[in-house]
């Protein structure tokens, strides 16, 4: 299940499944020491930064390697990792974390991704246009795939080989090269071409400005195409990635639309929160579901969420195996680690016929094991729901005390904590129309959060069956002036507080004519 996770990621990544994931990227916070690194400002991003820097580069380095060192578990054997960094530390990151963990032999580049612009006229150096992305594998097993980039021309093609160009008698052009034993064996251009130019371990991509059309505002946002080589050589369609400093979201939204699977981890909730409204956006109808994971839960984000989707996440929550089959389950949908039968409702109020139901399905399901659970007065199923009815629970202590069969009702409240959302409520102001007759409005949200709010996200041509697809995806105030043409428009906002949880407020707007709430 793609996934978005909120925490400290040494610890998620102690809990998962080794030799579980295809290919890691890793951007972690640079060893600059400097406070353009708080780039979201919440406190969790905060904590990391203070950590980071309760020591000199010994303690970096010993944060870092904490951190490879579950990555490393977590790779397949076919795996590959790559580590982004600059120059501040990218010798210590080689020798001390990268070698020492993976080993010399599984070096395979260290590429430059050469960026162009400059600094002021510096008296004493060079300016500095690039950053270190260091790639290892897990083993010599390494599934790696080929990859060319196109030719410009014949021209880049022959001036890079710097060799006579012939023409033969049927007018194709070719050079000649050393085929072996001394021969020397024609290299037509045509061919040489429609197979692409192998790529160096120097990249050429511009970072980002303010005006790309892929910028969402994140000042240290790295571009789309230079993740997509990253994935194509390194990964294959239904493999997973794993970001564990998701930031802007980059590596999953990529992922996502190169059909990989994915997880991104990040400490600041305003990382995951835009990472996932970035993935809304992009995603179409034949984009598989994805779940996010915070620390307190919205009760109507769950209890309206995908139906499978959740199912899977609140018994991994649990602690139990999903079942991904979703056929022939018997109405089961997952197990604990030891067998026993779960089954999830995404309702409330669960009637008594959803015990009698739930009851049979065990016995079904395993009745030598159904049999030793009620002899040894265990339970036989767990089933977990947003409410139980007064008549599922006296039914459950009917078969407790009458036939000494046992079913464990959860809530889900019991699994995970669930919290309220924030409150928003929206207002504007006619500024009036300008030369072009377009009208001039500005939108004001206002949102209120026991917790406090973190952003507000703006989709100025909302359509609610293709869901919130965000147009101003970062506005740490609540305030927007945007020109309507005549017509009719339909405008959301979302808020979100401190600890991930959102609301959303939908307005129709009638130029010309009245405004009103829906």
């Amino acid at each position: 299940m793609n996934q978005l996770i909120l925490g400290d990621n040494l610890e998620i990544l102690k809990s998962m499944e080794s030799d579980s994931i295809d290919l890691i990227y890793l951007d972690p916070p640079f060893f600059s020491n400097r406070n353009y690194e708080v780039i979201w400002g919440d406190a969790g991003e905060i904590r990391s930064f203070q950590d980071r820097w309760s020591g000199g580069i010994d303690h970096y380095v010993a944060w870092l390697k904490d951190r490879v060192l579950e990555m490393h578990r977590l790779l397949k054997p076919t795996g590959a990792i790559f580590l982004h960094c600059d120059w501040h530390a990218n010798a210590y990151i080689r020798v001390y974390v990268l070698d020492k963990v993976f080993g010399e032999k599984n070096f395979r580049n260290e590429i430059i991704w050469h960026y162009s612009g400059w600094n002021a006229r510096l008296k004493d150096s060079f300016n500095k246009r690039y950053d270190s992305i260091f790639f290892y594998s897990k083993s010599n097993g390494l599934s790696f795939n080929g990859f060319t980039e196109k030719w410009q021309s014949e021209e880049e093609y022959i001036k890079l080989r710097r060799q006579k160009v012939h023409i033969d008698e049927n007018g194709r052009k070719y050079v000649l090269s050393d085929g072996g034993y001394g021969k020397r064996v024609k290299r037509f251009l045509d061919e040489a071409m429609a197979y692409g130019k192998p790529v160096s371990d120097v990249w050429i991509f511009d970072k980002l400005n303010n005006s790309a059309k892929e910028a969402i505002g994140y000042p240290t946002q790295k571009p789309e195409a230079l993740l997509e080589r990253i994935l194509l050589c390194a990964s294959n369609e239904g493999d997973t990635v794993l970001d564990p400093f998701v930031g802007g979201g980059t590596t999953v939204a990529v992922a996502d639309r190169l059909k990989r699977q994915w997880i991104g981890i990040d400490q600041s909730v305003q990382a995951i929160k835009v990472s996932e409204m970035r993935l809304q956006k992009q995603q179409d109808l034949f984009s598989k579901p994805f779940v996010v994971q915070l620390h307190k839960y919205d009760y109507d984000t769950l209890r309206y969420s995908n139906a499978f989707a959740f199912e899977t996440w609140i018994i991994q929550q649990y602690g139990g195996v999903a079942n991904i089959k979703q056929r022939s389950d018997l109405g089961l949908d997952g197990c604990t680690k030891d067998g026993l039968p779960i089954q999830v409702k995404r309702s409330d109020n669960i009637g008594r016929n959803v015990i009698d139901n739930f009851q049979s399905a065990c016995k079904r399901f395993d009745s030598k094991r159904f049999d030793q659970q009620v002899q040894q007065r265990l339970p036989v199923g767990i089933l977990i729901a947003f409410s139980f009815g007064k008549g599922a629970i006296q039914e459950v202590a009917r078969l407790k005390n009458e036939e000494n069969l046992l079913i464990q009702l959860l809530r889900v409240d019991d699994i995970v904590p669930i919290a309220k959302k924030p409150k928003l409520r929206v207002k504007f102001t006619d500024l009036g129309l300008d030369a072009k007759g377009l009208r001039d409005l500005e939108l004001v949200a206002l949102g209120e959060s026991e917790v406090g709010i973190e952003f507000y996200a703006w989709d100025f041509s909302y359509h609610q069956p293709d869901g919130f697809k965000a147009d101003v995806l970062i506005d740490k105030v609540g305030t927007q002036t945007e020109k309507f043409k005549p017509g009719s428009h339909v405008i959301a906002v979302k808020v979100v507080d401190n600890e991930g949880l959102e609301s959303l407020e939908v307005m129709e707007l009638k130029v010309n004519g009245e405004v009103h709430s829906s």
